[in-house]
């Protein structure tokens, strides 16, 4: 298996995983987003909602990086495609990193405000996201140098 292909399996992995936790288990996400003396707040279900539209954000973007691995169009075969996909596979990652920064650098949690970004599942997404950020980076940089 080529480098390439990992990352492909590991974005197809992560974008339907948030598809399924974003869209299926908005319970579950809303838990990990409020802390629990606001999950009673008459907001709280409309926050729940709304987190479904991320889910449907990531869920196309595994679909595309499932069929470019399972399928191997060939519009997907020369280098310059590849380049353009790992690179918009990179920004996907990034965008979801970059937005916990500012977080982060608040300090994660303030009262209710935010979300714990230096521990439990805000963690893993904060650290997955820049290391697949990374990776897609490093597959395209790779193609970049190689043509």
């Amino acid at each position: 298996m080529h480098v390439s292909d990992f990352v492909l399996l590991l974005n197809t992995l992560w974008f339907v995983g948030a598809f399924i936790q974003f869209s299926i288990a908005q319970a579950n996400t809303l838990k990990i987003l409020l802390p629990r003396e606001e999950r009673s707040n008459p907001i709280a279900p409309t926050l729940a909602a709304s987190v479904a539209f991320l889910g449907g954000m990531n869920l196309p973007i595994g679909l595309l990086s499932l069929y470019l691995l399972a399928a191997r169009p060939s519009f997907f075969q020369p280098s310059e495609a590849q380049l353009a996909l790992f690179l918009f596979f990179a920004a996907c990652h990034f965008s979801q990193f970059a937005y916990n920064v500012p977080v982060l650098m608040r300090g994660g949690r303030v009262g209710v405000a935010y979300w714990p970004v230096l521990k439990g599942p805000m963690l893993r997404i904060f650290v997955i996201d820049a290391a697949l950020f990374a990776a897609n980076l490093g597959v395209a940089l790779q193609l970049a140098i190689g043509s």
